[in-house]
């Protein structure tokens, strides 16, 4: 006995069936077409999204908190509101004492200066950093490396400058192991770094020059001043929950009402990234919203078809049930013809979708190489194709039962 499936005259004649009326068949073909493909775009153009706006925080650690000094909203002690707080070392000292769940931090000084190599100058933000400041802003590292703790407890002379610094004052030379000039101090070039992030905080790390906090405190008596203070939080720690007892603490250090709410400037990133976050599963809801829908249309159009192919065969299908065919065969038969139809138009779908989405990775690609990924995972191509087979196939089957319920008889009667 002939197995339908793998009998080459049944797909032949699922072929001529599918043949015979060409345009009944283009039509839905290209409803499959279409809904494959749509949903092929949707979900390769979310992720494309997903990773161009994911791309402006890469290199910025997701639980910071950074915490700024601020002015005095309230009378205190003796002082009058309006007046300017700021932070110190014993503050930083203070935190880190009292919050052993701060895994990285570091306290920040900034100032503008003119860098000079030779008679070659370059205006930029000079900040000094402790050595965990790259672990909470990450740097690309073009050449050498960045500071350490050696470099801040030794009080090296030493800096590390931005690629577009290095540009203007070393041209396509390597900077690395020569020495420039900042504000009448001279530092040797220990690395070269850029920035991966879109975030800023004052001048981008391309443009800026970066010290040892305690050689660049030394160096331009700056005292004990802090302007600013980072820090990350270990796994599973909120940055949130620790607002008020940073306050508090620094505002033992000062004359501050510890209620004051402008004193202290608590900027937590985290809450930042989870309203990114929140944005990309609206975008990842709306995508399976949309694809969902396109597939049902699609999936409608298959068993549209399989109906009027049933109605217009009845006599045909009468009399392959009297000659002998059995009710299994002719379920076979027009499943198999909903099969080919999902799987050719299908395939067609997802290839024009990620031809599409290859020319938006292609377009979106940057000058420096940097690329959005907007491309399809062979895994998700797959799930599509799958859904869209699955889900065709199960709109064929009423008809294709129907189909097997025919008496011959009445079949054979029918006009």
């Amino acid at each position: 006995m002939r197995n339908p499936i793998f009998d080459i005259e049944n797909w032949r004649e699922i072929g001529a069936t599918l043949a015979q009326n060409k345009t009944r068949t283009f039509m839905t073909g290209f409803g499959i077409f279409w809904g494959t493909a749509i949903l092929a775009l949707l979900i390769g153009g979310s992720e494309g999204l997903k990773h161009f706006m994911s791309r402006n925080f890469e290199g910025f650690a997701t639980n910071v908190a950074i915490v700024f000094p601020g002015r005095t909203t309230k009378n205190y002690a003796g002082f009058n509101k309006g007046m300017e707080v700021k932070l110190d070392i014993l503050d930083v000292s203070n935190l880190r004492r009292a919050i052993p769940q701060i895994e990285n931090s570091s306290a920040v000084v900034t100032q503008w200066a003119n860098a000079m190599y030779g008679q070659k100058k370059k205006s930029a933000q000079v900040t000094g950093v402790e050595s965990n400041y790259d672990k909470i802003f990450e740097p690309i590292i073009h050449e050498g490396r960045f500071l350490n703790e050696a470099d801040n407890s030794n009080y090296r002379k030493v800096c590390v400058i931005g690629k577009e610094v290095a540009s203007e004052l070393f041209g396509s030379e390597s900077a690395s192991g020569k020495e420039i000039e900042v504000n009448g101090i001279y530092y040797k070039v220990i690395g070269v770094v850029g920035q991966t992030s879109e975030i800023n905080i004052g001048a981008k790390m391309d443009e800026s020059i970066f010290l040892p906090y305690n050689t660049m405190r030394r160096g331009y008596n700056l005292g004990n001043d802090v302007d600013f203070f980072m820090m990350t939080l270990k796994s599973g720690y909120s940055p949130s929950a620790f607002e008020k007892l940073v306050c508090r603490l620094i505002a033992s250090n000062h004359p501050i009402d510890p209620e004051d709410s402008g004193a202290i400037l608590y900027f937590d990133v985290s809450e930042k990234f989870e309203m990114v976050d929140n944005v990309f599963l609206g975008i990842s809801l709306l995508a399976i919203f949309v694809g969902v829908g396109t597939l049902l249309s699609g999936v409608i159009g298959v068993g549209n078809i399989m109906w009027i192919i049933v109605r217009e065969r009845t006599h045909e299908i009468g009399i392959r049930r009297a000659i002998g065919a059995k009710p299994r065969d002719i379920i076979v038969q027009i499943l198999s013809e909903s099969m080919v139809l999902t799987t050719i138009a299908g395939i067609g779908g997802i290839v024009f979708a990620v031809l599409i989405l290859a020319g938006a990775e292609k377009a979106f690609t940057g000058p420096d190489d940097t690329y959005v990924a907007f491309q399809l995972s062979f895994g998700q191509a797959a799930e599509i194709l799958a859904a869209f087979l699955v889900l065709g196939t199960a709109a064929g089957i009423i008809p294709a039962v129907k189909a097997m319920r025919i008496k011959p008889i009445e079949a054979l009667n029918d006009k």
